[in-house]
């Protein structure tokens, strides 16, 4: 309800608010724009093992060339990244117990008569179940020379079935740039031309 308002407010003065399409089409214009590529330090805990396998994982992708010169990229990739290896423990007991006696004498002096039963149940289970866990997440943003962000994403992983946590990150980065990469140029190729 508050857009309608702010639509017909906008509307009313002369001014139409300006079109999340146009921003789009202008963050993905920028980003055709760019052709070598920094990758900065990444923050975090294993990051530069991470910060390795996406310069791989793009380098691999043959589109954009990957430099260790921060002064001849278009554009720097920034953020932070980690790679955590850690043992998840769930443990859980249970118990039941039954317990029960009795004593009954009769008799007085010498003759002497006694029963006597006991009985005892005790039944306890415990469980514990240790699992090494792997998991790496990057989060990661594209900056052109001017300072403004034109990419950015954040991935994560548990490990894939033939790679580990941190490559299925890195490729996961890469994958995620070359489609807003593939959607810039498709879109390029439908614009019409400018005069």
């Amino acid at each position: 309800m508050r857009w309608v308002l702010i639509l017909a407010a906008a509307q009313a003065w002369g001014q139409a608010p300006a079109p999340a399409v146009a921003f789009e089409g202008d963050r993905l214009s920028q980003l055709l724009s760019v052709r070598r590529i920094y990758v900065d330090k990444l923050g975090g805990a294993n990051a530069d093992q991470i910060r390795d396998l996406v310069i791989a994982s793009l380098q691999g992708a043959k589109v954009f060339i990957l430099t260790e010169n921060a002064e001849r990229a278009d554009a720097t990739l920034r953020g932070s990244a980690e790679d955590l290896i850690y043992t998840d423990t769930y443990q859980y007991n249970e118990g039941s117990s039954a317990r029960g006696s009795g004593n009954s004498t009769s008799g007085t002096g010498v003759n002497r008569r006694g029963l006597s039963s006991a009985i005892g149940l005790t039944e306890n289970e415990s469980t514990r179940i240790a699992e090494r866990r792997h998991e790496a997440i990057a989060t990661l943003r594209l900056v052109n020379k001017e300072g403004d962000v034109i990419w950015s994403t954040i991935q994560e992983s548990r490990g894939a079935k033939f790679r580990g946590a941190a490559a299925d990150v890195a490729e996961k980065v890469a994958r995620s740039l070359m489609t807003d990469y593939d959607k810039a140029r498709k879109g390029a190729a439908g614009a019409p031309p400018t005069q």
